[in-house]
């Protein structure tokens, strides 16, 4: 099973336990919200333009990490393709990438895995800490960067990241690489409206139709496609 293939099937197992739940109730909604106020309920675009966050350095390391995780395939594009390196860049210079939701007064303490986990740096810091620590790693063990070094040596050193091994440095270990993992997979799936799923290529690769407003006469059909094509937020942002 490739990266890809991984990513899919877990998107599939998530959206069919969210679909065998919704089933088995009654279903009520909201109205429709007033055409004229639709679009300002929305979330603002990502903003257009260069990076807002991530130094272009930062970026090529990402770009480099991000595709090793979704690379290119016959499927589609690869995550940098899709824009999830331009995602990603957007979150870590707003409230996401500040920590805004998370309460982070302390006092910091190991707690359970149910309490989930608690850092002292907010996202943006993590990623700049974490790209800083792996750059200095892969110079100390290659004598490059970690975009320069080949796939195999790039997939290896994610494993070792993965795994948790001991001899990692703390800042680039099994947390740093759940969060990009974590944060690749939300930019190849995401709205377009955040950066990421270019032409909606996340969403066309897992059957998914997009923001639309009413699922209801879909929602028994488990396990046959839809058909639909995907819609945007974008296209009622417009």
């Amino acid at each position: 099973m490739n990266r890809r293939e991984a990513l899919i099937s877990l998107v599939q197992l998530s959206a069919l336990g969210a679909i065998g739940t919704a089933s088995a109730g009654v279903i009520t909604t909201a109205p429709h919200p007033a055409t004229g106020t639709r679009a300002e309920a929305l979330p603002l675009p990502a903003k257009a333009g260069g990076l807002t966050y991530l130094t272009d350095a930062e970026a090529r390391e990402v770009a480099a990490i991000f595709d090793r995780l979704i690379p290119e395939d016959e499927l589609g594009m690869s995550a940098s393709q899709a824009g999830c390196v331009t995602f990603i860049d957007r979150q870590l210079s707003g409230p996401y990438g500040q920590a805004a939701s998370s309460y982070r007064l302390g006092p910091f303490s190991q707690g359970t895995p149910e309490q989930g986990p608690q850092f002292t740096l907010t996202p943006a810091q993590r990623y700049r800490t974490g790209l800083k620590c792996l750059g200095q790693y892969c110079q100390r063990l290659h004598g490059r960067a970690f975009s320069q070094l080949s796939a195999d040596q790039q997939d290896a050193l994610l494993s070792t990241m993965e795994s948790a091994a001991p001899h990692l440095p703390t800042e680039i270990s099994a947390d740093f690489f759940a969060l990009l993992l974590q944060n690749v997979r939300e930019g190849y799936l995401a709205d377009p409206l955040y950066g990421g799923n270019r032409d909606m290529v996340g969403w066309r690769l897992i059957g998914f139709p997009g923001a639309r407003y009413d699922y209801r006469p879909y929602i028994q059909r488990k396990g046959l496609p839809l058909d639909l094509e995907p819609v945007s937020l974008l296209d009622r942002a417009s």
